[in-house]
């Protein structure tokens, strides 16, 4: 014959109240915003633009840059930074210096 397994049950121990244990609620995490598609126009105009954008920049700080920083000294994107050096560097106005960017 199998032995009968006997199980008690333990009494359950007494719900404290909901106003001394609750935890404090923690506030939601911001959502976080879609990251904006940018569109550069390319066209003469809007590439001379963003190359005197840049070349105002370097000169202000009269130092090379990295990429990111012009950007951010000229309040253009970065995409829109590339398009004004590479303008810059076709007229012979910058040049590289170890990854940075600097007027000639």
């Amino acid at each position: 014959m199998a032995e009968k397994k006997v199980t008690t049950k333990k009494a359950a121990a007494p719900k404290a109240t909901a106003a001394k244990t609750a935890a404090p609620k923690k506030a939601a995490a911001p959502k976080k915003a879609a990251a904006k598609k940018v569109e550069v126009i390319i066209n003469a105009e809007n590439v001379g633009f963003r190359a005197g954008d840049v070349y105002q920049a370097l000169d202000a700080t009269k130092k090379a840059m990295k990429v990111a920083d012009i950007a951010k000294a000229a309040k253009i994107t970065t995409e829109e930074a590339y398009l004004g050096i590479g303008w810059l560097f076709k007229e012979g106005k910058v040049k590289a210096d170890n990854n940075l960017i600097a007027l000639a």
